[in-house]
């Protein structure tokens, strides 16, 4: 009789070495965070080594776990492959896309059937990541990000030019008329773009200074609740706050205006399998419509 190691456990492991992150493998299979610590646990208690490195910010591989991990991901692409020559059908391509939850909500997903259903064969799973690290590490496949300067490692592919203005909620009780009527108004800031303000201000020829301060929260998607909610004004690009705006969450009483910035589909550089190739030109068409 075979003595195999649990397969549950196997398959906890797998999601936690690929993500390096428990958090992350629990949301990848739709359970707990404690349910994969446990079943991690108990394949390290099956096999007597340890297989990751805890710390504050996830988990590193051991060089067991590094071992056991090249065998796992080696095993279970054969299981899918073969699987799917039984089952008379082409393997599904999974491709791992990173990008801010709002773009996500906003704009890729309403149109994700469309590539579905002409793409049947490639599955998209989607992930609220935007750091450059996490493509590197291949916890993503792939990110859409906005920025204006790029690593010399990654391939970019510009899908929007970025543009950006002021938005609060229809019930704000100051006048917006022009730029400097911001002055001494409750201005509320992102920490992934802790300059954007300032950057709105110096392209409107008023003083970036005075646009420093205010409430700051980690994510865009705080910061537009918070300004649906009337805390304050915030600075956004047009593309991410499209469902807000229409809904009537938000206004924009100055407009939008251009910025340095672009909106752009990030990969390691020689990147080449279908299933990306597919993406990529999927998106620079959908970008360009």
């Amino acid at each position: 009789m075979r003595r195999l190691p649990p397969l549950n456990a196997l398959r906890a492991f797998d999601a936690a070495a690929r993500q390096l992150s428990i958090s992350a493998a629990a949301q990848e299979l739709h359970v707990t965070h404690s349910a994969v610590s446990h079943q991690v646990r108990q394949l390290e208690q099956w096999l007597g080594k340890a297989l990751f490195v805890r710390h504050a910010g996830g988990v590193r591989l051991t060089a067991e776990g590094q071992s056991l991990k090249q065998a796992v991901d080696h095993t279970f692409s054969t299981l899918v492959a073969r699987c799917a020559e039984i089952a008379e059908q082409e393997p599904i391509s999974e491709i791992v896309l990173g990008a801010p939850g709002s773009f996500l909500s906003n704009w890729l997903i309403p149109r994700l059937d469309r590539f579905e259903a002409n793409y049947p064969g490639i599955r998209v799973r989607l992930q609220t990541s935007t750091a450059m690290d996490d493509l590197r590490r291949q916890a993503v496949d792939c990110l859409i990000v906005s920025d204006r300067n790029w690593p010399a490692d990654v391939e970019v592919v510009s899908l929007f030019d970025e543009t950006a203005g002021p938005v609060c909620a229809p019930s704000w009780p100051h006048r917006i008329a022009m730029p400097t009527d911001l002055h001494s108004q409750p201005l509320l800031h992102t920490s992934s773009r802790p300059h954007a303000w300032m950057e709105w201000a110096s392209r409107n020829g008023v003083e970036p200074a005075m646009f420093a301060e205010g409430r700051r929260f980690d994510h865009l998607s705080l910061l537009l609740e918070a300004a649906a909610a009337g805390l304050g004004v915030a600075i956004a690009p047009a593309l991410l706050v499209e469902r807000e705006l229409s809904q009537g969450k938000l206004i924009a009483p100055l407009g939008f205006g251009p910025n340095d910035a672009v909106f752009a589909l990030c990969a390691m550089r020689g990147r080449s399998d279908k299933a990306f190739c597919d993406l990529r030109e999927w998106l620079v068409k959908e970008s360009a419509a």
